[in-house]
C-alpha cells in the first residue's frame, strides 16, 4: 500500500522541483520511434505492479509479439507499497526509464498533474491511433477512472470492483437465503447471526459471518466509504470540501465496525491476504473483497478448497440510495519523456483492444472494461455470473460516484481515512471520534493546497 503521507508529499515535490529545473527531454522522433523490423526491432519498458508483472512478461508480452514481433516490451514488477513514488520520481525526474506507466484508481491526478503524460485521445498521438480501436465500447465506469480535467491520460488494463462473496452452502445450512443487489445492510445483519454457526456439529462454532479489511491499510475505508455511498453520500464535495462529517458518516464507519461481531477471532488485523484465504477455506459466508480474486477463489485448486457451484457474487448490501460497490481500477498511461511513443502506443491499444482484453480475460481471470466482452460469450461458463455482478457493479459505481476522492492528494487523504478508520475498529477512539478527526486532518490538508480558497 502507499507510504505514509509525509513520504509521498515528500517526493511530489522533490520530483516537481527537479521537472522544473532539469534538462528537456529528448527531441521525439517524427515517426514516434516506429514499430522496428526484424532487423531493428524497437524496445519499450513499462512499469507495473510486481502482483501480475511477471504474467504479463511470460504470458501477455508473447501474444503481443505474435501481432507485433518488433516491439520488445519488458514489464518491470514494483512492490504495490512502492509504486507511486517511484512512477512520481519517473515522470518529474531528470532521466526517463520508462515509456508506460500504470495507476492505481487514485493515483491518476498526481500522476497526470506532473504534466508528463500524454493524453491518450489528443493529436499527439493520433497518427499512431489503430483504426479498429473502438473507444464507445469501454465502458464508462473504468474509462473514467484514467480521466482528469477532461483529458484521457490513461486507459483500463485491469478493471476491478469490490464486491460481496458468499458461501452458498454455508448460506444453505444456516437457513439463510442467498443475498443480492437488493439485500440491504439490515437484512445482512440479520443473517450475520445466524451464519455464525457449528457447522460439525462438536458445540464449538467453526464458521463465521464475514470478513474483509479491518486494520489500518489504505484500502480498509473502502468498507465504510461504500456504505456512505450507498446512502447518498459522500466523502467530498465538488469544492473538495469535506461532508462525511455528520451523522451519515459516522453511521457508515459504524456499519464496518460492527462487522467485527460477526468475524473470525483476531479479524482486527485482516488486510488483504487474511480475509481471502478465510473465505477460500470455508470459514467465512461473507467476504467484502476486490473481484478480481474470483478465479482464486472459486476455480483455481491451487489457491482454494472452493468451486464456482459454490461462490456467488453480488454488490455489497444496499443502502437508502441502492446497493454498493468501490470502483478499483487499474490504467496505464504513456509518458511523454519516450522516445518510443508510437510503440508503446500501440502495446497500449493492443493490450486494452477487444482481441487483448480477451485474452487477458481467459489467461488470468482479469475483469474486462469493454461492453463487448462483458455482454459476449466469456472466456469460461465461471465467468457468467461474475460479468453480470461486474456490469451490474459498474452502473451502481457511476450513479453513486463509488471511488476514492479524484484530486492529486488522493493518497493523502486515503492515508488519514486509514488511520482514523483503524483507530475506530481496534476501540482507540468511537466512530464518532474517528470521522470528527479524519475530517479535521483532511480539511486542513486541502487547506494547505489552496481548495476552498
Amino acid at each position: 500500500m502507499p507510504r505514509k503521507i509525509r513520504l509521498v508529499a515528500a517526493v511530489s515535490a522533490i520530483g516537481l522541483s527537479l521537472a522544473a529545473c532539469g534538462s528537456a527531454a529528448e527531441e521525439i522522433p517524427a515517426d514516434g520511434g516506429g514499430l522496428g523490423s526484424a532487423s531493428a526491432p524497437v524496445s519499450i519498458r513499462v512499469i507495473a505492479n510486481d502482483a501480475f508483472a511477471k504474467q504479463w512478461q511470460d504470458q501477455l508480452v508473447p501474444e503481443f509479439n505474435k501481432k507485433y514481433p518488433n516491439i520488445k516490451v519488458t514489464v518491470d514488477g514494483v512492490p504495490y507499497n512502492d509504486q507511486l513514488a517511484k512512477t512520481m520520481l519517473e515522470l518529474t525526474g531528470t532521466t526517463a526509464t520508462y515509456d508506460a506507466v500504470l495507476a492505481d484508481d487514485p493515483w491518476l491526478p498526481q500522476l497526470a498533474k506532473t504534466g508528463a503524460l500524454y493524453d491518450l485521445k489528443g493529436p499527439e498521438l493520433a497518427k499512431w491511433n489503430d483504426a479498429g480501436y473502438d473507444w464507445a465500447d469501454i465502458n464508462p465506469t473504468p474509462l473514467a477512472a484514467g480521466e482528469w480535467e477532461g483529458k484521457q491520460y490513461a486507459v483500463p488494463v485491469r478493471s476491478n470492483l469490490l464486491l460481496m462473496f458468499y458461501n452458498k452452502s454455508l448460506y444453505k445450512k444456516a437457513g439463510v437465503r442467498e443475498p443480492s443487489s437488493e439485500t440491504t445492510w439490515e437484512q445482512y445483519f440479520a443473517d450475520a447471526k445466524k451464519l455464525v454457526q457449528d457447522t460439525d456439529g462438536d458445540g464449538k462454532t467453526d464458521s463465521w459471518a464475514v470478513g474483509t479489511y479491518f486494520t489500518k491499510d489504505p484500502l480498509t475505508p473502502t468498507v465504510w466509504q461504500t456504505v456512505l455511498n450507498s446512502n447518498g453520500g459522500k466523502l467530498l464535495d465538488d469544492k473538495q470540501q469535506v461532508t462525511f462529517a455528520d451523522a451519515n458518516g459516522v453511521k457508515a464507519l459504524q456499519t464496518q465496525v460492527d462487522l467485527l461481531k460477526y468475524a473470525p477471532p483476531g479479524a482486527s488485523t485482516y488486510q488483504f491476504n487474511e480475509p481471502l484465504e478465510a473465505f477460500r477455506q470455508g470459514k467465512t459466508a461473507t467476504m467484502f473483497m476486490w473481484g478480481s480474486v474470483y478465479k482464486g477463489t472459486a476455480v483455481d485448486k491451487e489457491s482454494t478448497t472452493l468451486t464456482p457451484g459454490e461462490v456467488g457474487v453480488t454488490t455489497l448490501p444496499a443502502g437508502t440510495a441502492g446497493p454498493g460497490t468501490h470502483r478499483g481500477i487499474w490504467t496505464a498511461g504513456i509518458s511523454k519523456r519516450s522516445q518510443h511513443p508510437a510503440a508503446a502506443w500501440t502495446w497500449l491499444q493492443w493490450l486494452t483492444s477487444k482481441e487483448g482484453e480477451q485474452f487477458t480475460a481467459k489467461a488470468f481471470g482479469t475483469f474486462p472494461a469493454r461492453n463487448s466482452t462483458l455482454d459476449g460469450t466469456p472466456p469460461a461458463d465461471w465467468a457468467k455470473p461474475v460479468y453480470a455482478a461486474l456490469k451490474e457493479g459498474y452502473e451502481v459505481a457511476t450513479k453513486n460516484q463509488m471511488w476514492r476522492p479524484r484530486l492529486p492528494e488522493s493518497d493523502a487523504v486515503q492515508q488519514i481515512l486509514a488511520l482514523q478508520t483503524s483507530r475506530a475498529m481496534s476501540g482507540q477512539a468511537t466512530s464518532q471520534q474517528a470521522i470528527d478527526q479524519a475530517a479535521k486532518e483532511i480539511t486542513e490538508l486541502l487547506k494547505t493546497k489552496g481548495y476552498g480558497q
